[in-house]
């Protein structure tokens, strides 16, 4: 009697003791699981939003992760991918991996090349090819026609210079992070000041563009900013950036210098002025031309 008594006791507390101990596993699985228990790695698809260059860091828009996250916006680290190859506006594709720090890292890499990369990359190509067999003829002189390029403008859009066919062209190069004030910032001054007084003889058939040389650093954000910061009007002045070689190029062909250092360029000045047929009509060197200067041929 006593014994079955002892024997119906146990059963209930065994099976006590095995609910007890499976429970105790369902909720220590998830901070005990080793990577290896979990996709490590997932290929993602997005639009980049913002750049930290310092971080090496992309803000990014990613779709949806099936199973693991939804379409959201965040950052994601990139060591080993060149920021000055890429801008906001860009799709890529990559594989995302465990966070470190709170941020997940992207390795493998795809931009994928929407139409206007696809014409900035061909037009850099085209120049690039004639560049090499000017050869020592690089230089256009007063009287030759002016290089074709496609740049990415202040906005992220591709801009032809064919676009501005049947127009007065006023062209300089600058950098935005220029320090010394007689140069970039006098030349911007310039261009502004000639705008101002163009628009108050009325003359229309009139582009202003400034091109950087500080590809790396001046995205089209960036040049936004600089525009924007200064007040402006880029109805009619356009400020452009594009593929290091293809800025070369143009440097070489107008005659400029731009030699980079530590977080600046020495470099020459030049301000073209440009026909409505594509030919360089006249070239003022330095930054201490006046708006009367360049207004005589317009």
């Amino acid at each position: 009697m006593n014994f079955s008594v002892s024997l119906r006791l146990c059963v209930p507390l065994s099976l006590l003791l095995l609910i007890a101990t499976a429970c105790t596993r369902t909720e220590t699985t998830p901070s005990t699981a080793s990577p290896s228990t979990a996709a490590a790695v997932h290929p993602i698809r997005g639009e980049i939003v913002g750049l930290d260059r310092p971080r090496q860091v992309l803000l990014i828009h990613h779709e949806e992760i099936p199973g693991y996250m939804p379409a959201m916006t965040m950052e994601f680290s990139v060591a080993g991918l060149d920021l000055a190859t890429v801008r906001e506006g860009q799709r890529l594709t990559a594989t995302m991996g465990l966070p470190v720090d709170g941020i997940f890292p992207l390795t493998d890499f795809k931009l994928l090349n929407s139409p206007a990369d696809q014409a900035v990359a061909a037009a850099a190509l085209a120049l690039r090819q004639e560049t090499f067999t000017r050869g020592k003829n690089v230089y256009r002189e007063i009287g030759e026609a002016a290089p074709s390029f496609t740049l990415y403008n202040q906005d992220g859009r591709a801009v032809s210079f064919d676009t501005f066919r049947g127009k007065r062209v006023v062209l300089n190069f600058i950098f935005t992070r220029c320090p010394v004030a007689t140069m970039c910032p006098a030349a911007t001054a310039k261009m502004m000041a000639l705008q101002t007084a163009a628009k108050k003889r009325g003359i229309t058939n009139l582009e202003l563009v400034s091109i950087s040389f500080d590809s790396a650093y001046d995205t089209p954000p960036v040049l936004k900013e600089y525009a924007v910061a200064r007040g402006i009007d880029t109805t009619h002045f356009s400020f452009l950036t594009g593929p290091e070689k293809a800025i070369r190029d143009l440097l070489a062909q107008f005659g400029l210098i731009a030699e980079p250092g530590d977080n600046i360029f020495k470099h020459t000045l030049a301000t073209l002025l440009i026909g409505t047929d594509g030919k360089i009509l006249h070239r003022e060197d330095g930054s201490a031309w006046s708006p009367d200067d360049l207004l005589k041929f317009l």
